[in-house]
């Protein structure tokens, strides 16, 4: 027999069982309990929580999130973890997620068009006879592929009538799907998806200002999320800042702009890092998250959503933190490899071609 262990979330009191060889977060999501997650191979943090008793193990990917001072604090990343006992973890729960099934379904390409000279727009639209996909503003999907592999990509709209769902995908040049999604994918083709995926999503408890920082197609989620704060019809302050490398590459700048024009409570920021494109757009120059912190050094009565590049969440994640942000004020979505690429580059068997990559947005 193989010993079970059970995992006590402290703040709710919640206990589930955790089968031989399952992480917490996998246990969590088969007893119905929504924690924290984005690329669920370890390297972007968003499952951080602390380990109050217990121990635990990682025999599938190391912990590449957690830094010194985190393993200090007794961190654990729930989506490696595998309990080695029973364990007392405090870690956020999104209860907003909970009651919505994850499922697959087949979709056709209603539409598809170009965003920027390397992103193409889609817009999937459930066959005849399935049931519409049911989502949180500012989730993900997962794109099923042969040989169980799947591609992340980030839903760019809250949930419509008509069941159409948006996606934001970059090409990276010289890839595998990214190019076949490019060249190749056609209006009314057939993709096979399951969804909803990751607790990136609004949390409506709280008055305080928002700040939105997006990187590059990280856009799509944060789209999403303002998108529904706005039908809501919010009063609260909004900046929304987004970094590209250049003008071009702001494909729905208008659309953000148009917030700005509409709503004297919400601030538009565009960011450029190439010196000389922010100059050619007349746009502010700089990282994005430098851009931030300049505008609001005290960020202690802020919430804050970020979505983007591996390199912009970690520079966010240390720095807005520092700047007085609750870390349980910032919330985050990472564009990370998929699982079974990083499990191949982590083995050493994966140079970085883009067919082996699969990055949300």
């Amino acid at each position: 027999m193989y010993p079970v262990y059970y995992v006590t979330l402290q703040h709710s009191g919640r206990r589930f069982e955790v089968a031989q060889g399952e992480t917490v977060l996998e246990a969590a999501q088969r007893a119905g309990i929504a924690l924290p997650y984005s690329c669920r191979a370890g390297v972007c943090g968003s499952c951080k929580a602390t380990l109050i008793q217990g121990h635990c193990e990682y025999p599938r990917n190391p912990p590449a999130a957690l830094d010194a001072h985190d393993r200090a604090q007794h961190a654990v990343l729930l989506c490696q973890a595998v309990p080695a006992s029973d364990l007392i973890v405090q870690a956020r729960e999104v209860t907003s997620v909970e009651d919505i099934a994850r499922r697959q379904l087949t979709v056709r390409v209603a539409r598809k068009w170009q965003l920027a000279p390397d992103v193409i727009g889609l817009h999937l639209q459930p066959l005849p006879g399935e049931l519409r996909l049911n989502w949180l503003p500012g989730q993900y999907l997962d794109v099923l592929l042969d040989e169980g592999r799947r591609r992340p990509f980030s839903i760019a709209n809250g949930p419509q009538a008509d069941g159409v769902i948006e996606l934001h995908v970059r090409h990276v040049a010289g890839g595998g799907f990214t190019t076949w999604v490019s060249d190749v994918l056609k209006e009314n083709d057939t993709l096979r998806i399951e969804g909803p995926l990751g607790t990136f999503v609004a949390r409506e408890d709280s008055e305080r200002p928002m700040i939105f920082m997006a990187g590059g197609t990280g856009f799509a989620p944060v789209k999403a999320i303002l998108e529904h704060f706005l039908v809501l019809g919010t009063r609260r302050t909004i900046d929304v800042y987004w970094g590209a490398r250049s003008a071009a590459d702001l494909y729905q700048r208008e659309l953000a702009e148009s917030w700005a024009a509409k709503l004297p409570h919400l601030r538009f920021h565009a960011v450029l890092s190439d010196p000389e494109q922010a100059q050619i757009a007349e746009l502010r120059a700089g990282l994005v998250h430098e851009a931030v912190l300049q505008d609001h050094p005290d960020l202690s009565a802020h919430d804050v959503y970020m979505s983007g590049p591996h390199a912009m969440i970690e520079a966010g994640r240390r720095l807005f933190v520092e700047a007085g942000l609750p870390e349980d004020r910032l919330y985050y979505d990472s564009f990370e490899y998929a699982p079974d690429v990083l499990a191949q580059i982590l083995a050493g068997r994966a140079g970085i071609a883009e067919d082996v990559y699969g990055v949300k947005g």
